[in-house]
């Protein structure tokens, strides 16, 4: 499996913790990790699994007198169109001044740091516009709402390929960056 495929694990994890929780809502902490730990994870797993459940708010504590309660979010498809929205547009101008510092650092690199440097900016890139994608199909499937985003993602993956087009080691880098995009890119399968 590549490093950049989702953990399957993770997302088994929390459908257990919020499958408990669902079945469960009045079991505090305490109570609710015997019925995880160890069947199904070992406690550090749950308690990880957990913070990530409330960080993507899928899950919120309540807190009744000294003991912890998790319950389901209210109105989580709301937020979790939030929280793509925040991290998509996050992403979005983290790489936007990645890619401005690009013309006067890139040459000062080696070619592995080139290769590498490239890989991840094109696979943010592609990823920032899934991200756009996404929220465009989900607020209105008939109207592309990030047409600007979308425009300004191909002139930065057109930047990065001119940049490495004028680098004096493009022969090398440009196969391994064509090499990598092709992980990315679909693929035929009808012909496998």
């Amino acid at each position: 499996m590549s490093h950049y495929e989702p953990n399957l694990k993770t997302y088994e994890r929390e459908r257990i913790v919020l499958e408990t929780i669902r079945k469960h809502p009045d079991l505090h902490h305490n109570a609710l990790m015997k019925l995880i730990v160890p069947e199904y994870m070992a406690k550090t797993t749950f308690e990880k699994t957990r913070n990530l459940l409330i960080d993507k708010e899928i899950i919120v504590v309540i807190t009744k007198a000294n003991r912890k309660f998790y319950a389901p979010s209210n109105n989580y498809e709301t937020k979790s169109q939030h929280y793509v929205e925040r991290n998509t547009t996050n992403c979005f101008h983290d790489i936007k001044s990645q890619i401005n510092r690009l013309d006067t650092d890139y040459s000062h690199k080696d070619i592995d740091e080139k290769i590498n440097l490239a890989n991840l900016l094109l696979r943010n890139l592609l990823q920032t516009d899934n991200g756009f994608t996404i929220l465009d199909a989900v607020k209105n499937p008939k109207k592309t709402l990030y047409k600007d985003e979308h425009l300004e993602i191909q002139q930065l993956i057109h930047k990065i390929f001119e940049i490495i087009r004028n680098d004096s080691h493009s022969q090398i880098i440009f196969p391994a960056i064509v090499s990598y995009l092709g992980f990315m890119l679909p693929q035929n399968l009808l012909n496998k």
